[in-house]
């Protein structure tokens, strides 16, 4: 079996507000992890991560750890920035993905803080070779390539994961069923009466164990992972993560996992991190009035993202009080808890206790404390490593200004 390492470059280090609390491996990217894109492309099993030096306490879930140790020779230094397509790709020194240089299998050791600082290319990885394999995928220059991929990405990935999973036909499963694209139910998710499987423009796929209420309509290409509970309203062009909760207007959107959406509010053309919360009526703004392209906010300062339509990205931990309001193209930090404001700034700083000005930082036993309580009430356990990785994260926080 091959060995995989994920390395996240200087640009990688730089997708905030995800990269403080999570290497860029472990987002979401279509329906799947990046990491297990990689791993499922080349039939290779993740050892570990090359990342910031704040996550070395990095743990969650079956994610590998930082890979610390001498890479031996014949291991696959995979740039985390490449989202490959859900196919087995063949054996190679090197793997390209639109000409660009996405994989090398190494010739001989590296020692792995000759990566620590993200500034090696992968082609100085090469040592002269030329013979790479081209495959199909998707680059992630910018953070918000997560969204503008995002439609393409799931309607090339549900035919790939059906491939691997026992399911029935949306009709089979109790929905009313539109449109000429695929719809496939898992074995153990359940569909109530009156839910519509709109597949007009794309798939749709309900992982088991997820339970969809009456009066959803879900609009392809759409896919409900795990566990996650739909409770009604429109979802479409959206791919839902593990164990989450959604409900009301959502589109284009993407739920890492463990994250909720409870009630009424819309959502469009965003990115909600791992234990995300939007407080009841939360509602994003994806287009400007002027409908020309949107800003965003980054760690190089804001930027023209060339989107007519974007939302928020919201970070890892983040939360949003109720009638809370955000505005196009924003940004909630890592950690923020986003209240007593009428219209949410284009960014929050992670951490951030408020969203004002002067708002002050969450103080880190209090949001440790909140965590560990937010995750208990889904049956996962904040370990001490993780404690101690989340610690460092709010060390690490970043500032605007």
């Amino acid at each position: 079996m091959n060995q995989l390492v994920l390395y996240d470059d200087t640009t990688a280090r730089e997708f905030e507000p995800f990269a403080l609390t999570r290497p860029v491996s472990e987002l979401r990217a279509g329906t799947e992890m990046i990491r297990r894109r990689w791993e499922t492309a080349l039939g290779a099993t993740a050892a570990g991560f090359i990342g910031s030096p704040h996550l070395a306490d990095f743990e969650e879930h079956d994610a590998p750890s930082m890979f610390t140790e001498e890479l031996p020779k014949g291991t696959i230094v995979a740039l985390s920035r490449c989202a490959p397509a859900l196919d087995a790709v063949d054996d190679a020194p090197a793997w390209t993905c639109h000409g660009r240089l996405a994989a090398v299998r190494l010739a001989g050791p590296v020692p792995s803080a000759s990566l620590r600082g993200g500034d090696i290319p992968l082609d100085a990885l090469l040592e002269g070779r030329s013979d790479a394999h081209e495959i199909d995928g998707w680059w992630l220059d910018e953070v918000w390539d997560l969204i503008r991929h995002l439609p393409e990405m799931i309607t090339h990935d549900i035919p790939r994961r059906v491939r691997q999973l026992e399911t029935v036909s949306g009709e089979d499963a109790g929905a009313a069923v539109m449109g000429s694209h695929s719809t496939n139910v898992e074995q153990g998710a359940t569909v109530d009466p009156y839910v519509v499987f709109d597949a007009t423009a794309g798939p749709i796929l309900i992982r088991t164990g997820v339970s969809v209420a009456a009066f959803t309509r879900l609009v392809g290409p759409c896919y409900i992972g795990e566990n996650s509970i739909v409770g009604g309203g429109r979802i479409g062009t959206t791919a839902v993560g593990e164990d989450c909760r959604i409900m009301g207007e959502v589109s284009t959107t993407v739920f890492l996992g463990h994250a909720n959406k409870a009630h009424d509010g819309f959502v469009g053309h965003s990115y909600l991190g791992r234990w995300s919360n939007l407080g009841a009526s939360t509602v994003t703004s994806n287009l400007k009035n002027t409908y020309g392209p949107v800003a965003l906010w980054t760690p190089r300062g804001i930027r023209d993202t060339g989107m007519q339509f974007l939302g928020t990205l919201m970070g890892d931990h983040a939360k949003t009080a109720i009638g809370t309001r955000l505005t196009t193209g924003s940004v909630i930090g890592a950690g923020a808890n986003v209240f007593d404001v009428p219209m949410a700034p284009k960014v929050v700083a992670p951490f951030a206790w408020g969203a004002g000005a002067d708002a002050p930082a969450y103080a880190p036993a209090k949001f440790l404390t909140v965590a560990e309580r937010v995750m208990a009430r889904r049956h996962v356990t904040l370990s001490e490593r993780a404690t101690r990785w989340l610690a460092a994260a709010h060390a690490a926080r970043w500032t605007v200004g």
